[in-house]
């Protein structure tokens, strides 16, 4: 087998370091120069951020290409894995955010409405990432955010109208209508899945024709992977430059969104994994539906909460405040899936 190169272990070995480097430089820029926001701004297409849909989709981009697309008919022959993953993603995830909402933020329905949204969309783009750090199965995470997509396209408006609208009225709190269509769900999982799939796709396809496997997986894949981390850190700092001055001018709400985000991820995640484990499931299948769990399509919840709520709302901020805490929570516990591997 030959040695992979030295530059990319050190890179993931720091990358929590680089991480909140990127997140500080994001912060200290947004603040600093109050440009640099309008800039960014001034790229948005409707809902979509031009410079973050390029970060997000040349970050999944390597991961897709590490796919075994041949391996996809068995990964979905697998009962008892999209079983459990249909059941956390579509029934616990929602029902534990809807909770958490109620029980932090009952007073601001904005922020309770922006957390719901974020609850209710199972992710279908940085999961890849997370799993692909941690070591998880490629195969399954394409099928896994494959089905979520779908599901997404199929029922988030349900969704949307049960969580935001029905239920909220059997705590006595205020409700809202959510007029999202299946076509707008659709051109978000188009953009975020289906661009860095197809290309994924016809690396693996293009490449294999060309060279050998083993140099694929060998020697391409890993030089593939530093688009991963650089597109990740580039993404973070153009995330958190949008709202830097925010951030800083009402740290108290930052902090009040950001711990049902943090219970959230980390209860979604650790309850998975270990239920899994306990099931017999091995690590690589059992990271892949753990973070699935515990992953969100924030791309998805921030464009509804704009579309709905405006982009200066409270439910647009809270949305907001997923990715920002999402990004370093799910770097934690990637380095936890990777300890308890062994």
């Amino acid at each position: 087998m030959m040695e992979r190169s030295h530059t990319l272990p050190f890179i993931e070995r720091y990358l929590t370091v680089w991480i909140l480097a990127a997140m500080m430089l994001g912060i200290g820029m947004g603040y600093l120069f109050p440009v640099v926001e309008r800039i960014i701004e001034s790229f948005q297409v409707g809902t979509t951020n031009i410079p973050i849909a390029i970060g997000l989709i040349v970050m999944m981009y390597p991961p897709f290409a590490k796919v075994r697309y041949e391996e996809l008919p068995r990964v979905f022959r697998d009962r008892q894995v999209f079983g459990i993953a249909f059941v956390l993603n579509w029934l616990v995830a929602p029902t534990v955010m809807f909770l958490l909402a109620v029980t932090f933020v009952p007073h601001n329905p904005e922020y309770m409405a922006g957390l719901i949204l974020v609850g209710i969309a199972p992710c279908i783009a940085m999961v890849i990432v997370w799993n692909d750090i941690a070591k998880g199965s490629a195969e399954y995470a394409a099928g896994l955010v494959a089905f979520n997509a779908i599901f997404q396209v199929l029922f988030f408006g349900v969704y949307a109208y049960l969580f935001l609208t029905v239920f909220p009225s059997f705590f006595g709190l205020s409700s809202v209508i959510v007029p999202v269509s299946m076509v707008e769900i659709a051109q978000s999982v188009a953009v975020y899945l289906g661009i860095p799939c197809v290309a994924g796709y016809l690396t693996r396809t293009v490449m294999l024709r060309l060279f050998s496997e083993e140099w694929y997986r060998e020697q391409f894949l890993p030089r593939l992977g530093l688009l991963t981390l650089v597109a990740l850190l580039f993404t973070i700092v153009v995330m958190f430059s949008m709202k830097g001055r925010l951030i800083l001018s009402i740290p108290s709400d930052v902090v009040m969104i950001a711990i049902p985000l943090v219970v959230f991820f980390v209860v979604m995640f650790m309850g998975t994994f270990f239920l899994t484990r306990r099931l017999g499931i091995e690590y690589q299948r059992c990271c892949t539906v753990s973070f699935t769990a515990s992953s969100n399509n924030f791309e998805l919840a921030i464009a509804v909460a704009i579309a709905v709520f405006g982009i200066n709302s409270g439910a647009a901020f809270a949305a907001v405040i997923g990715p920002l805490v999402e990004v370093p929570v799910m770097m934690g516990l990637v380095g936890v899936a990777l300890r308890l591997r062994g």
